[in-house]
């Protein structure tokens, strides 16, 4: 590097220094590897010449073909010798040859050649890119742009760098390759959970926080019907320039999934197959029975020894869990035609008894071309059929903090049941909650060229998703033998829900180039969206015998009585839109893309049914300047700025009307009893869009002859009348509260990542991917002239005591703030003690709690649980038929609430202890309190996956590829948290309770266990 750029890199920021070190650790790995080469070489090459001395030195360079400019650290060696050489800086190299030998070129990127020497010097070989990734399809909405045409933040993965341990989510296989994407499974291993994801920060306080799914086109696709071989591509559009496009469904990010289709040529077939064992890999570390006895025994805890001894929490333990997964696949096709079809079977079992789901289903694509190629039809049909178990994967805090001396049964052999607790290990035995589930879906596309350059589509799709739920608990269940109305008697219920979505979307696109510079891409279209959802559900209690199950629901007994339940709902909603895209490029040097969306939505209030949603981005392709021709380590640099406007409408239907409830039933004139009905909820006509406004600059960068590749990306992105539930006085309005748009929130942030191809070889290849990203989430306003609110609470704390809430968020400060008090010690009397606001140690009766008024309040902030930094890291080896995988990823500066030590690190507690509570937290002499005594540092590094496989290669050319893999995944976690996985604690949101009941910061007591999981598998093509 020369003074001129160590000056600029001084003036830089902090983070841009660090993207730039990186670039210089990187370049001199690629120089010291270069002249270890280049000299192993030179030495061969001497005594060659020694050998034989009727050669000449041969003079030359090697250039890039798509730019002209030389490439160093080429490998040229004479074919059939052991003659060879590397170019240098400037592309030039020598070597001894005869004119018309054969010289074999090769280097990483560049597709390899063989070239005859023509010339004893001014030799110039020209060399192209083997996948050039500036010349790599992305999947843009609506349409596709090559990389390098990109002017918006978008990260693609395709199928290769997909992680590899048995996706149960298709989210799993990007979970830590997308900086700025947050892939937590706060469900754990739970084989029916979901993960949480969240894209670059908070944008939401009671609106949808998760992105936009798009499957071929449908909007608000159904992850359940992808497979993970089915999967060619993910792109994720990160920033609102390129998000703009889907409007109001796109404020949180939009996720478009390209699955594979069919290709022209001979029949192809895969077969792709593993299966799968999981292990405990963490558990809550409670006394045994013997330890719980010896501190009965030694006065230390005051409790009963019952007598037996059990391990509660391992008797829910599915030790026989095996899971796999089967998939086959056909494509083919002629001249005008082409299709592929897939076929899956997946049994996953989880770590939990009575925890699983078996589903089977398959997708079809196919592709017909007519009228002279100018009509091209596509169908894409796909189902998934899914049987789950949904009875296990509860009850963990119960059995592990429970009294280890009792038993599940009583000694005359049957289940033992009391009032204070759940005998979770009976329930399971005696109780079944099922569901039957199909989703499908179908979609239709057909272009066609109008005239040269304006081509014409039309796009429909639907999706139904359908499921019955069915629980039964047996007249000798505890639900049935303690409840007081029908003792031993059977309880049942149904449930059934439809949800039906339908797309119609006809485009007009057009492509014209216009004296070889001037570029014009432009696309026209209308959306309608209509979603409609119902359900139904019944419950009865009872039942005389257990013959039925749950289906007979009449003949419970509480029906007669009207102690029976039964409910019904549906709703629909309504969308419509015009949108446009103008990409205009000059040159291959300047880009500039303009995007407008016009969208209508039944859901918001009459005054506000329609909204806009503008884009501009452009870019700049800085390494095509004459400028930076001399410049021969920079293969690629192109500036991008982007600026975008998207909404958010995902909030329950009518929201902004008037809607009646039952207000129960009463006496009429006519001696009947009849339910009665009223407002419960004020309209408000003026209801909105949230409104996310997004500035971002990125730079795509190709460095060292294409062995550096990636972005950085700097955002800032503001989320306007963010909509939530405010007071509302009585009169004028009708109920106490409305729903309203009033606050703000912020979010800027920092991403980084880039692939280096560090060795490459004949026998030897390493390259590494890393991604990094930073965030800042602010809540900048709660309150208007209209609606005042201080603060907002999140994340309850739960268990023994009435604890509240762990975060208090005012206006102006970071989200995921804990707040309360400050630890500051035990007196000696084992009581606790807490700093005041003037730095004094004080008893918990003096603590002023007032929230409303910081200056008397002794409430602190205590810590932050949003990680202030993430980062993954991803080596790829490869040595002759042995490929290994290794990824790792680790979340850092965030603290975490432990809750188990909360309430199970104290000797209050009746039942069984954390056997801290006699080391760390022998101290305490007190009642629950929630302090920053139990704020513990969450920042991990998780060697989340290691996969080890052989290409296995036949000389029979009926098989294309055999591949055997062996992969561990969550093998290793450093930290120095004390609870469960730091990694399955959730990272997002606000502090509300996920699908999963998990919330921001804090570990859940009876979360799912941690597993660590083992997987042989096999891919067959043929």
């Amino acid at each position: 590097m020369s003074k001129i750029e160590l000056k600029t890199v001084a003036r830089l920021g902090k983070q841009t220094k660090l993207f730039f070190s990186l670039v210089v650790i990187a370049g001199t790995i690629h120089q010291a590897a270069a002249v270890t080469y280049s000299d192993s070489r030179i030495s061969m090459k001497r005594t060659s010449k020694t050998l034989n001395k009727l050669q000449q030195e041969i003079k030359g360079r090697i250039v890039d073909e798509s730019t002209g400019k030389p490439v160093s650290g080429v490998s040229i060696r004479v074919k059939g010798t052991t003659l060879a050489t590397q170019t240098n800086a400037q592309g030039d190299f020598n070597i001894d040859a005869k004119v018309g030998a054969i010289l074999n070129i090769s280097s990483i990127g560049y597709k390899p050649m063989e070239v005859p020497i023509t010339t004893v010097s001014g030799l110039v070989v020209k060399i192209s890119a083997e996948s050039d990734q500036l010349e790599e399809v992305v999947v843009v909405g609506y349409g596709t742009l090559k990389s390098k045409e990109v002017t918006s933040a978008v990260a693609h993965v395709d199928s290769t760098q997909f992680n590899q341990g048995g996706a149960r989510n298709p989210l799993d296989l990007i979970a830590g390759k997308v900086a700025g994407l947050q892939v937590t499974r706060t469900g754990g291993a739970n084989p029916n959970s979901s993960p949480a994801v969240q894209l670059r920060g908070v944008v939401s306080v009671t609106g949808s926080q998760s992105p936009l799914y798009v499957i071929d086109g449908i909007p608000g696709g159904n992850m359940d019907l992808l497979q993970q071989d089915d999967i060619e591509s993910i792109d994720v559009l990160k920033d609102g320039s390129g998000a703009a496009i889907y409007g109001s469904s796109a404020n949180a990010g939009v996720i478009l999934i390209t699955t594979k289709k069919g290709k022209r040529g001979v029949s192809q077939f895969s077969y792709n197959s593993y299966v799968r064992k999981e292990f405990l890999a963490r558990k809550p570390d409670v006394m045994t029975p013997q330890e719980f006895r010896d501190k009965i025994n030694g006065g230390e805890i005051n409790q009963t020894d019952f007598g037996s001894s059990t391990d509660f929490f391992g008797d829910l333990i599915n030790d026989d869990n095996i899971s796999n997964y089967q998939n086959f696949s056909m494509m083919g096709g002629g001249e005008n035609s082409s299709y592929r079809a897939s076929a899956f079977y997946r049994n996953l079992q989880g770590i939990a008894l009575e925890n699983g789901r078996k589903e089977y289903g398959g997708r079809i694509n196919v592709n017909q071309r007519g009228l002279n190629n100018r009509l091209n039809i596509q169908l894409n049909l796909a189902t998934n059929i899914n049987n789950a178990n949904l009875l296990g994967g509860g009850g963990w805090e119960s059995e592990a903090y429970k009294n280890p001396t009792l038993s599940n049964f009583n000694p005359d052999g049957t289940y033992r049941f009391d009032l204070t607790s759940t005998n979770e290990y009976a329930r399971l035995q005696q109780e079944t909650s099922k569901r039957k589930q199909q989703t499908s879906s179908g979609d239709i596309k057909a272009d066609i060229d109008i005239i040269s350059g304006l081509r014409g589509s039309i796009f429909g799709s639907f999706q139904r998703n359908s499921y019955n739920d069915s629980q039964y608990a047996s007249q000798l269940s505890e639900n049935s033998v303690e409840n007081t109305d029908f003792p031993e008697g059977g309880w049942a219920a149904k449930s059934d829900f439809l949800s039906q979505s339908y797309a119609f979307e006809p485009t007009l696109q057009y492509n014209k180039l216009i004296n070889t510079n001037h570029n014009i891409t432009a696309i026209a279209g209308y959306s309608y969206r209509y979603y409609i959802e119902e359900g139904m559900g019944g419950e009865n209690r009872g039942f005389i015998n257990d013959i039925f199950h749950e289906d007979n629901l009449g003949e419970g007994t509480a029906l007669i009585t009207g102690k029976s339940g039964l409910s019904s709902f549906k709703n629909d909603n309504k969308t419509i839109a015009f949108f446009g895209r103008l990409n205009y490029s000059f040159a291959n040097k300047y880009l500039l893309q303009f995007i407008l969306r016009r969208e209508g939505s039944s859901r918001f209030g009459d005054n506000n049914k329609w909204g806009s949603f503008p884009a501009v981005s452009a870019g700049w392709n800085i390494s095509n300047e004459d400028f930076m021709k001399d410049l021969t380590f920079i293969n690629f640099l192109k500036l991008r700025v982007g600026y975008g406007v998207t909404g958010n409408s995902g909030f329950a239907n009518n929201a902004s009307r008037v809607t009646l409830g039952g207000g129960g039933r009463y006496l009429y004139p006519d001696g009947q009893y009849r339910e009665t009905y009223g407002p419960t909820r004020n309209p408000n006509p003026n209801l909105r869009w949230e409104t996310k406004r997004e500035t971002n600059i990125g730079l795509d960068f190709t460095l060292f002859n294409n062995k550096l590749t990636g972005a950085l990306d700097l955002y800032n992105r503001t989320t306007k009348d963010l909509l939530d539930t405010y007071t509302t006085p009585q009169p004028p309005y009708i109920q106490s509260t409305i729903y309203a748009n009033v606050g703000q929130i912020t979010s800027k942030g920092i991403e980084l990542a880039f692939n280096y191809k560090a060795i490459t070889g004949p026998d030897f290849r390493w390259n590494f991917d890393i991604a990094a990203s930073t965030n800042k989430n602010t809540l900048d306003s709660y309150s208007n002239d209209i609606y005042k609110v201080k603060y907002k609470t999140f994340g309850g704390i739960g268990g023994a005591g009435d604890l509240g809430d762990a975060y208090t968020t005012y206006e102006g400060h970071k989200i995921g703030e804990f707040f309360g008090k400050k630890f500051a010690g035990f007196n000696d009397d084992g009581k606790w003690l807490f700093y005041d606001r003037d730095g004094n140690k004080v008893l918990n009766a003096d603590i002023n709690v007032s929230r409303n008024d910081l200056s008397q309040s002794d409430y602190q902030v205590l810590g932050n649980a949003v990680p202030k930094y993430y980062l993954s890291f991803t080596n790829n080896f490869q040595y002759k038929a042995f490929d290994l995988r290794v990824f790792m990823r680790g979340k850092f500066d965030y603290k975490i609430l432990n809750t188990a030590a909360l309430t199970y690190g104290n000797k209050t507690w009746s039942g069984n202890l954390l056997k801290d509570t006699f080391t760390k937290y022998a101290g305490i002499n007190d009642t629950y309190m929630y302090s920053d005594y139990y704020l513990e540092n969450g920042s991990h590094w998780k060697i989340d996956e290691i996969t080890l496989g052989y290409n296995f290669r036949f000389a029979n050319k009926a098989i294309r590829n055999l591949r055997v893999y062996f992969t561990g995944q969550n093998l290793i976690t450093i930290t120095k948290y004390s609870g469960s996985d730091p990694d399955f604690i959730s990272d997002t949101g606000m502090g509300n309770t996920d699908a999963n009941g998990r919330a921001l910061g804090i570990d859940n007591r009876g979360a799912y266990p941690s597993t660590r999981s083992f997987l042989l598998g096999l891919n067959l093509n043929f």
